[in-house]
């Protein structure tokens, strides 16, 4: 059955391939709605990663990127969860933060880009920034949902048993709120994802963001196609390769 899967899969991709080179030819050959250099095809893409390859570009890019994110995604983790505890122990910020943080969530990462460059110049903490305010209150909005949605039970047995505050959250709260946690964390990927790249086209020598604009002011538009393939891959290999894995085996763990 494993096989079948996989043969399905690859019979999908190359379906969307051919799709892909017939559009391109329909647009630029028997239609004429295009210009053959302003549409990206596969033949040129495959170039494209050949050249980026070949000189190092793509593997550094991806690297620096990564590197960032991590950082930017680490950080939003720590704050995160901070206002995320403060606002479920507190009805008072529960009322007036909460509310706060969901409209500021709503906010597209570029709006923090001149915050970005005005506080911290053309430098790597500016990136950084906008990758943590890109994803830090999706955190605190998980873990909010997440231990809101811990049943009232297990908190009532804890207390019973004389559990201290510490170990209310560490061996009950949180391991309990644990599944809904994960989710919220993917989707926190996400956004530190595409925070990244909006960071990265402000300012950037070496980064996928960067490249992808490089191919922009060269007109280059199978760079770009490029560029934003990878970014499509590096999503879907993290979110499918870890937090999904991870996910499962909680999930897995406790018969669900």
């Amino acid at each position: 059955m494993k096989w079948k899967k996989v043969i399905g899969s690859l019979l999908f991709v190359v379906g969307v391939l051919a799709v892909w080179q017939l559009l391109y030819v329909a647009a630029t050959d028997w239609l004429g709605w295009a210009k053959p250099y302003a549409v990206p095809h596969l033949k040129g893409v495959l170039l494209s990663i050949k050249t980026l390859v070949v000189n190092g570009t793509l593997f550094a890019a991806v690297a620096k990127s990564m590197l960032r994110v991590l950082i930017g995604f680490c950080i939003s983790l720590i704050i995160g969860v901070f206002f995320g505890i403060v606002i479920i122990n507190s009805d008072y910020m529960a009322r007036n933060l909460k509310p706060l943080l969901m409209g500021i969530q709503t906010l597209p990462s570029i709006c923090w880009v001149p915050f970005a460059i005005l506080w911290f110049g053309l430098q790597e903490s500016a990136i950084i920034f906008v990758v943590v305010m890109g994803s830090v209150f999706s955190v605190s909005l998980a873990v909010e949902s997440g231990i809101k949605g811990v049943p009232p039970l297990y908190i009532k047995a804890a207390k019973t048993m004389g559990v201290s505050k510490v170990k209310m959250y560490t061996k009950v709260i949180f391991p309990a709120a644990l599944p809904s946690f994960v989710a919220g964390l993917k989707q926190t990927w996400s956004f530190a994802w595409r925070a990244l790249m909006s960071g990265e086209v402000m300012s950037a020598s070496v980064g996928l963001g960067y490249t992808l604009m490089i191919g922009r002011d060269l007109a280059d538009i199978n760079q770009v196609m490029t560029v934003m393939l990878v970014i499509v891959l590096i999503g879907i290999i993290i979110d499918k390769g870890i937090f999904t894995n991870i996910e499962n085996y909680i999930l897995r763990k406790r018969g669900l």
